[in-house]
């Protein structure tokens, strides 16, 4: 009777370690950045479709779910220099249990199919153009060759454009759910948005530099050091500030639109980017505690944006 009890706690807890390994609690991050297109469709004059809504935060989870595990199986290696934080270096799972690797890899794949499956199934409901299929394909393969061969995007210095496109195609899954299309204000929208995603792709690679180094990853933080990545954070900041504040000179967006007040928002990573400039934090624990400021100043941001949006949605 003990011997059973012992036996389906240690699998309850390898089921939990699996889905740690997952880190699906990323996907509640993204989901307000999905929500930020779908809103700025609203504001547009798009109905609300409560089922679009749905299965488009489904697509986003299972997409956003199936990255870490794909990356953690083809980090593998390098991922035995780093040491797992709260916003990096993967979930160090797999060092743990190298007996799960073709497992993460297959639940990877499941996850892209059913992500990919969803989008045919929205498709169809809503007789949208194959471009929305596309659209989520394209998404999952960028994410996918972040690590994986041929391209190993990370590893050849290139792993930035990858983490940074999420500024675009997550609001722009939203907008297009929403809208059944991408329009030119989206994607004058998006350039703020990716200033911002790169300022978050910046923070999340400080921690893991040296780990990165040791196991061959072309991160640019890797390359060019914390200083320099602090730097791209503070001007990333200024420009995703200043960007919002442009927007409201465009005649693009619906008037009830003040971005003047979404810029203020912005000042929140930019103080932080600008604090972190004049401190210039050289040890990792002072750096990695900055880049978790950051990490919390865009979740905050984005969450404004909106509740602000939603506000005007009234």
């Amino acid at each position: 009777m003990v011997e059973n009890v012992t036996v389906k706690s240690s699998n309850l807890s390898d089921l939990f370690k699996f889905i740690k390994l997952g880190k699906p609690q990323f996907a509640v991050g993204l989901f307000f950045y999905f929500s930020l297109g779908a809103l700025l469709a609203l504001l547009f004059g798009s109905e609300f479709v409560l089922t679009k809504f749905i299965l488009g935060v489904v697509i986003i989870f299972f997409s956003t779910w199936a990255v870490h595990y794909h990356n953690d199986y083809f980090d593998f290696e390098a991922d035995h220099y780093v040491t797992p934080t709260t916003i990096s270096g993967g979930s160090g799972v797999l060092i743990e249990h190298p007996e799960w690797k073709k497992s993460s890899k297959y639940m990877a794949l499941t996850l892209i199919g059913l992500a990919i499956a969803t989008s045919i199934i929205f498709t169809v409901i809503f007789d949208y153009s194959l471009n929305f299929i596309l659209f989520v394909i394209f998404a999952n393969l960028l994410a996918w060759f972040y690590a994986a061969p041929p391209f190993k995007l990370s590893y050849r210095g290139l792993g930035e454009f990858g983490n940074t496109a999420i500024g675009i195609l997550f609001p722009g899954l939203g907008f297009f759910a929403m809208m059944g299309t991408l329009t030119l204000p989206f994607v004058v929208f998006a350039v703020p948005m990716l200033f911002l995603q790169l300022l978050f792709t910046m923070s999340v690679e400080i921690p893991d530099m040296m780990g990165d180094r040791a196991g061959g990853k072309m991160t640019w933080i890797a390359t060019r050091g914390r200083r320099f990545g602090f730097k791209i954070i503070a001007i990333s900041g200024f420009f995703a500030t200043l960007s919002f504040l442009l927007l409201n000179y465009t005649n693009l967006f619906p008037s009830i639109i003040d971005f003047r007040i979404v810029a203020l928002i912005l000042f929140i990573p930019l103080s932080l980017g600008i604090i972190e400039l004049i401190k210039n934090p050289k040890d990792n624990l002072t750096a990695t505690k900055y880049c978790i400021y950051n990490l919390a100043g865009i979740f905050a941001v984005v969450i404004l944006i909106n509740s602000y949006f939603l506000y005007l949605l009234k």
